[in-house]
């Protein structure tokens, strides 16, 4: 092994290519759904208790932060989609080539991005 290879440690100064921006933010997404699932639970368990419950969460989501968390809950759902999909696919043969990946990920930034927009029109 070559110990005299140059090593960067400023993680600002790397450029990842658009699969790699796509695999890590797949990872993210997947850790955001998982929390929010815990939180959406939460709130079906107090909207099941009671009509109270139920008029309290409905309220809660006429609130801006609930609408925020609501709209950052379906990008990630939107996403890790995506880029599941973008995944089977690669995993059946599709887009295996260095050009291959590189489209698909640029076609799931790109899809990603008018979705996530057009949800949150529909949440507004």
């Amino acid at each position: 092994m070559n110990k005299n290879r140059p090593v960067n440690l400023d993680i600002s100064t790397i450029k990842l290519p658009a699969a790699g921006l796509v695999s890590i933010l797949h990872r993210i997404s997947g850790v955001v759904l998982f929390a929010v699932v815990a939180l959406l639970l939460c709130m079906l368990d107090a909207s099941l208790e009671s009509e109270q419950g139920f008029q309290e969460i409905a309220d809660t989501f006429n609130s801006v932060p609930a609408k925020l968390i609501l709209w950052a809950s379906l990008a990630a759902l939107i996403y890790h989609l995506i880029a599941g999909v973008r995944h089977l696919l690669m995993d059946m043969g599709i887009g295996e080539s260095l050009e291959g990946g590189r489209r698909s990920a640029v076609a799931v930034l790109v899809l990603s991005v008018i979705l996530i927009l057009l949800a949150g029109v529909l949440v507004w």
